[in-house]
């Protein structure tokens, strides 16, 4: 494989890597197997978002497709706005139990003291909003929905659509998140606007829009089960 799909799938891996060893000590933590409270998996999501942003930093450089010149365009712009906004609409709307992934009891700081609650919050905005848009794009609609395509992805134009991979990307997209049919439902949506625009960075700009409203919801409602 090319170091062009290496420096798009690395950010990834090495994020859902700390997901699987989040849940692989909580199901150590919850069969007393290892000395340690719930509470403390939650100081690992602000070391995977430093350290994702940290690569996606190193490798900023083979990201050719993210023109921020592209923000000029008012109307995608505006595209791009109002699509992140009707994201998390929905998401917040489609918390099916039928349709769900695993068990997420949810991203809840408020069991741990005041000062490391403030930091883990920081760094749960900063990461949802900034990091992870970015590495989900390049990931998914950078790397994945062209490499289906044609595995010299980099030869095939971004927002170039086929059926298939659409639908394919959408469907691991969503099994990527506790809410499956929600997550089906962004994956259409980003690649939607992703076929109008023609850019990769609206769809940053949607997908960081809709973290950052959903992150701005949990806190107001204490509805964890999103984070």
């Amino acid at each position: 494989m090319s170091r062009a799909a290496w420096v798009r799938i690395i950010p990834f891996a090495v994020f859902m890597a700390f997901i699987a060893l989040q849940q692989a000590l909580g199901w150590l933590i919850a069969h007393g197997m290892l000395p340690l409270a719930k509470q403390q998996l939650l100081y690992l999501y602000p070391v995977k978002a430093v350290l994702v942003a940290a690569l996606l930093f190193f490798f900023r450089h083979a990201y050719t497709e993210l023109r921020f010149s592209e923000l000029k365009n008012m109307r995608h712009l505006a595209g791009s706005l109002l699509l992140g906004v009707l994201v998390f609409v929905l998401w917040i709307n489609m918390d099916w139990k039928f349709a769900t992934f695993g068990d997420n009891p949810g991203f809840d700081p408020g069991s741990v003291g005041s000062n490391s609650r403030n930091i883990l919050i920081f760094f749960r905005i900063l990461g949802a909003a900034l990091v992870v848009p970015v590495m989900e794009e390049l990931f998914w609609r950078s790397f994945l929905l062209r490499y289906i395509i044609d595995p010299d992805f980099t030869s095939v134009r971004i927002g170039t659509f086929t059926l298939s991979s659409f639908l394919i990307t959408a469907v691991l997209f969503g099994f990527e998140h506790h809410l499956i049919l929600a997550g089906i439902m962004a994956g259409m949506v980003y690649s939607l606007l992703l076929y109008w625009s023609r850019s990769l960075v609206h769809c940053v700009l949607a997908h960081g829009i809709t973290n950052l409203l959903l992150a701005f919801y949990v806190l107001a409602t204490g509805n964890w089960q999103f984070w």
